[in-house]
């Protein structure tokens, strides 16, 4: 598919930087991006850095929210937008449990603003691609999948808020004829991840001696992606894909949290042995379930893999392994990153 002006929307967040890093890599896309994030705590325009020189005229950044529906219309026009790839969320389950209205605003009444205003477009308008989440499906029991025929059954207002937004997307294809495609994806991990999220979170604290938060048991079971492969299969969906079509994107990783924190502990370990020596698995600190805390998800891409021939190219060994050294390696980053709001949250959320 042929993108003269593409609208990357949270461009600067985890996967939307690293999705605008993988298309510009690629000589194959000649179009413009035109990345627009209101910058929030997860927000970061240092994830692009060197971007907009790498390749001149390519890249624009816009500050703006996509709640503002003056303002996207006005960058729909001024940028003459033919497609938009729409990472903006409000996306962390634990937010969304103490402070559920800004997901409500941005996950639903942002994503109608960007609908109506790629409608407004008319028949220049070439596709409006949706991210979201396998947490719209619920929880799975110890067996299964989730196909894209898996009923809706939202337990957060996150995965609800989520859940609204696909079911406006699908809307605006059916009544308007609006071209789509959406894709549900697994829980990804990779560089730029805001240290919030368990994989990076774990990281930093093991590196710093400080506690390793696990929620209840540390039983619950999530299907990992390596974000890079994530941005191929969006690439792939977006060039190839049927139409109005969901397509859902998983990594083949199921793994225990408890596990999970454990590799990680040995990796660090391994590439930044403890002072004294000993296990970084002893500063695991297991803390209180959250509320409506989903026990299993995983997903069969088989309808991707059948249609587009996508699959994961990182195993998790060596994504997690590429991932760990990255957070060693870009402590810097961390730094700069770990300020102002992301310390209240923590001292908030764990006590810390």
């Amino acid at each position: 598919m042929e993108i003269d002006n593409l609208l990357v929307t949270g461009g600067c967040g985890f996967i939307g930087s690293n999705f605008i890093r993988h298309l510009l890599s690629r000589p194959d896309f000649g179009g413009r991006i035109i990345n627009v994030d209101s910058l929030t705590y997860a927000g970061n325009p240092e994830n692009l850095s060197g971007v907009a020189g790498a390749r001149p005229g390519s890249y624009i950044f816009r500050n703006a929210d996509i709640c503002d529906t003056a303002a996207m219309r006005a960058i729909f026009a001024q940028y003459g937008i033919d497609a938009v790839c729409h990472f903006a969320a409000e996306s962390h389950v634990d937010r969304s449990i103490l402070r559920p209205g800004s997901f409500i605003q941005t996950n639903i009444v942002g994503t109608f603003n960007l609908l109506e205003a790629a409608r407004e477009r008319g028949s220049g308008f070439r596709l409006f691609h949706h991210i979201s989440t396998d947490e719209v499906y619920g929880s799975l029991g110890p067996a299964g999948a989730f196909t894209e025929e898996t009923p809706y059954r939202p337990n957060s207002p996150y995965s609800a808020s989520k859940a609204s937004s696909d079911h406006l997307v699908r809307a605006y294809h059916e009544t308007y004829g609006l071209p789509t495609t959406l894709s549900n994806c697994s829980n990804n991990y990779g560089p730029y991840q805001f240290p919030e999220k368990l994989i990076p979170l774990v990281c930093i604290n093991a590196l710093e001696g400080k506690p390793l938060p696990v929620y209840g048991d540390g039983r619950n079971v999530r299907d990992w992606l390596y974000v890079t492969d994530h941005c191929e299969a969006i690439r792939q969906i977006m060039a190839r894909g049927r139409r109005g079509e969901t397509y859902n994107v998983g990594g083949q990783a199921e793994m225990e949290n408890i596990a999970l924190v454990e590799m990680i502990c040995d990796l660090v370990d391994e590439f930044v042995p403890p002072p004294g020596g000993g296990s970084r698995r002893g500063l695991i600190t297991f803390v209180k379930d959250r509320p409506g805390h989903d026990r299993r998800y995983a997903i069969d891409f088989a309808k991707l893999r059948g249609e587009l021939g996508w699959s994961p190219a990182e195993s998790f060994a060596s994504g997690l392994r590429k991932t760990v050294r990255w957070y060693i390696d870009n402590r810097a980053w961390c730094e700069r990153v770990r300020s102002g709001e992301y310390r209240s949250w923590i001292r908030e959320q764990y006590g810390e």
